[in-house]
């Protein structure tokens, strides 16, 4: 039999969290927003660690490696969109979740293409929120069967995100990765851009389809030997473009 003598001591009655699910970064410099948070990832056993400025936020992205990031724009010291490039500067596989009041159509096209997998605008619903933050870490943890593709004259390595272009280097950012890995397990298949969208923006629904084009406008010029009359990277008029290796 367990004895019972401590059970009223206020240490006792606190739940023990396991935090098995690893831990996610909060960037928030309003307190009561950042509690709201807090409070919503840890009911779901993740470990939350907070900052409300962005310093304090890059040390602690640099010092515990969380497994998302849940991100202000506005914030002191080190703007939300300089704290998203350095993110994932330093780990392009980590998702970066935006939350923010604004809502300009402009601004989540530029978020997206500094690296940003997600967005979602104040007020939001912490439901909404917190199925796109799980999903972005499905993502992230989603299996591969191979890290390295070749085609044509180009070679890349998905693990090591780098590629080789006539044994050249070629930089591309972290959503182009996303893109070019999304085509090549997909390849000689028709997608449409509400599918890449989201699958590889994790957007269910977005308002504009530009932001698949510029980024295809941006593959080709890498890797494309000719960029206004590409072999691999395909328009099909009227569908979407596919991807012949």
């Amino acid at each position: 039999m367990i004895a019972d003598t401590h059970m009223d001591s206020p240490e006792a009655r606190q739940p023990v969290l396991s935090h098995d699910l690893g831990a996610i970064l909060v960037v928030e410099d309003d307190p009561r927003m950042q509690r709201v948070l807090q409070r919503m990832f840890s009911a779901e056993q993740y470990e939350v660690l907070s900052a409300g400025d962005g310093q304090t936020a890059l040390d602690s992205f640099r010092a515990r490696n969380p497994i998302a990031v849940v991100l202000d724009l506005i914030l002191p010291h080190i703007s939300g969109r300089e704290l998203c490039q350095k993110f994932k500067a330093i780990s392009p596989e980590t998702p970066v979740i935006v939350v923010s009041a604004i809502s300009e159509v402009v601004d989540k096209v530029l978020l997206l293409e500094l690296g940003a997998d997600d967005y979602v605008t104040k007020p939001f619903s912490p439901r909404e929120l917190m199925a796109r933050v799980q999903a972005a870490i499905r993502r992230r943890r989603r299996p591969t069967a191979s890290t390295t593709y070749c085609f044509a004259e180009c070679e890349v390595d998905f693990k090591k995100m780098t590629v080789l272009r006539n044994g050249r280097p070629v930089t591309l950012t972290s959503h182009e990765f996303k893109l070019l890995k999304f085509f090549t397990d997909n390849a000689e298949r028709v997608l449409s851009r509400e599918e890449l969208l989201n699958e590889v923006w994790g957007y269910n629904c977005y308002p504009t389809t530009r932001t698949v084009d510029n980024q295809m406008l941006k593959l080709r010029q890498k890797l494309e030997p000719d960029p206004a009359n590409p072999r691999h990277l395909l328009t099909i008029y009227g569908a979407g473009y596919k991807f012949v290796p």
